[in-house]
């Protein structure tokens, strides 16, 4: 069959969260725009990751909270099919038309099909004929199962947001084996009876303390300590939490091999998962869940078609970007990536983030309706201590010094900027000024058993702080304080006028300065 062609002013590969909001941006100064998306519109965070996992993990967080209230009741076991008819709820039962439709209603062209690079500004979107649909805009379906091509034509740029996918370690039998993924973990019709978690990072740490509020026998096993990528004493906290629940938890250490007998036959579940670590010990479960790590989606998007392939991509196959989206190495300058799949801060929040910059960038290039916007106008003056680093929303920078994550374990465990041993790394003279939580007046009021711990990190030469780490309740929404400062780069001296209410957790910043010695 012939290929039909159309044209847009921008095409966006990638119907997620960070493509939604890329594309939302580009359109604002009347730039035409076509989102394409092989799967459910609104992508991993809304089906498969942040939103459904939160939910897993709040009825267990709720109940350990009114355990540790003095006067109220022991809530007793979780109703298990009232937490996951919440979790289908918030998914939507994972049908997308309300997301497809917010698409729709904000001026966006929705395209179905896995979007692929053919050739300059050119994008070849494929569906198999067994799905296309009468409404689904991909005209008439042949019979058979040849896919269904559409090509479309950028006029000024291509932004591929395509994400990240599941890395699985060349564990022997551990293919074979059937595991589960965040996505399975996420959305299971049912808790196993046990589990092995492989992996210690921010997936296999929350869906380790999840499972086992939900009443599953959890083991979990991690090559270092857990989520490596926080201050130590925040991954000793949850490891310690997880314990008390009763997860088995296993620091360094690895499968050796996975067997399960019954694994990808038809007909019928497979049997238990065997893991056997190196010593030769057996760990015999229900399930099992992969959880380590996640490599940018570009494997099957034709980057080679326009140049990109070997040296020219970055760790792990990612889009090598500017501050300003735009990817590196692609004649012309029409290529612009966000999220995941820039390999440069893997969150949901940061991939957004990236989103607006990108989607200002070309509505301001390129716009009709830009009047004099550009990327290199129109910014405010740099603040004081800011001059050659400009602040602009032309420019991703916060990925660079002022990455936030949050761990919604039970310690949340939530951070901004590097840690300390990164800011040492990176020649930051830094002091690491560190307080319990359960020492403020705040945390008094909330539970007798309240535990936290919080730690900034002070640049002694420049008297600002570059980092901050919170490990306790509710410690995600004590974030984004910290995050103000280390982005505004707010004096020492200044933050000594910043009064905390009494009594709230957030008074540990006072004591923060009464220890650095204001």
């Amino acid at each position: 069959m012939s290929l039909s062609e159309e044209t847009f002013d921008v095409v966006v590969i990638g119907g997620g969260a960070v493509g939604e909001n890329a594309a939302d941006r580009a359109s604002r100064t009347g730039l035409s725009v076509a989102v394409v998306e092989s799967e459910l519109v609104g992508g991993e965070c809304s089906y498969w990751a942040c939103m459904p996992s939160k939910v897993l993990l709040r009825a267990g967080a709720v109940r350990a909270l009114a355990r540790e209230t003095p006067g109220l009741r022991d809530p007793g076991a979780p109703d298990v099919a009232a937490v996951l008819a919440r979790r289908d709820e918030i998914t939507s039962n994972w049908d997308d038309s309300g997301q497809a439709s917010w698409v729709e209603g904000a001026g966006l062209t929705l395209v179905r099909g896995h979007g692929r690079l053919v050739g300059e500004r050119l994008v070849e979107v494929t569906v198999p004929e067994s799905s296309v649909s009468t409404d689904s805009g991909l005209g008439e379906a042949e019979t058979g199962d040849t896919p269904v091509a559409r090509r479309l034509r950028a006029r000024h740029a291509v932004i591929v947001a395509t994400g990240s996918v599941p890395v699985l370690p060349d564990t022997p039998g551990l293919a074979e084996a059937a595991p589960w993924s965040s996505r399975e973990a996420t959305s299971a019709e049912a808790v196993p009876e046990s589990l092995v978690v492989i992996g210690g990072g921010v997936v296999g740490a929350e869906m380790a303390n999840a499972y086992a509020d939900l009443g599953a026998h959890v083991t979990l096993l991690s090559r270092g300590g857990l989520l490596s990528g926080a201050e130590p004493f925040a991954g000793e906290m949850v490891a310690d939490s997880l314990r008390e629940l009763g997860v088995d938890v296993r620091t360094d250490v690895e499968a050796a091999s996975v067997e399960r007998p019954g694994a990808g036959l038809e007909g019928g579940a497979p049997g238990p998962v065997t893991v056997t670590l190196p010593d030769g010990e057996k760990i015999t479960a229900a399930e099992l869940l992969v959880a380590t790590g996640r490599v940018p989606r570009t494997g099957d998007i034709g980057v080679e078609s326009v140049g990109l392939d070997g040296a020219a991509l970055g760790r792990g196959g990612a889009l090598v970007v500017d501050d300003s989206m735009q990817v590196s190495g692609v004649p012309g300058g029409w290529l612009y990536a966000c999220g995941d799949v820039t390999g440069r801060a893997p969150t949901t929040h940061q991939g957004k983030y990236q989103a607006r910059v990108v989607g200002d960038v070309i509505a301001a290039r390129y716009g009709t309706e830009a009047g004099d916007r550009s990327p290199t106008s129109g910014d405010p003056e740099p603040a004081a201590g800011q001059e050659g680093k400009p602040w602009s929303r032309y420019a991703a920078t916060a990925d660079h010094a002022a990455r936030v994550q949050v761990v919604f374990t039970r310690p949340q465990v939530s951070w901004v900027g590097p840690t300390e041993r990164e800011a040492r790394s990176a020649g930051i003279p830094v002091e690491a000024v560190s307080y319990d939580l359960a020492w403020v007046g705040g945390a008094s009021v909330e539970s007798p058993g309240y535990t936290g711990r919080a730690q900034v990190l002070v640049d002694t030469q420049r008297r600002i702080l570059v980092g901050a780490t919170f490990v306790g309740p509710e410690a995600g929404e004590m974030l984004h304080a910290a995050t103000i400062a280390v982005v505004g780069e707010v004096p020492l001296d200044r933050l000594w006028h910043a009064v905390p209410a009494y009594p709230t957790v957030s008074e540990v910043w006072l004591r923060f300065l009464e220890s650095y010695g204001l």
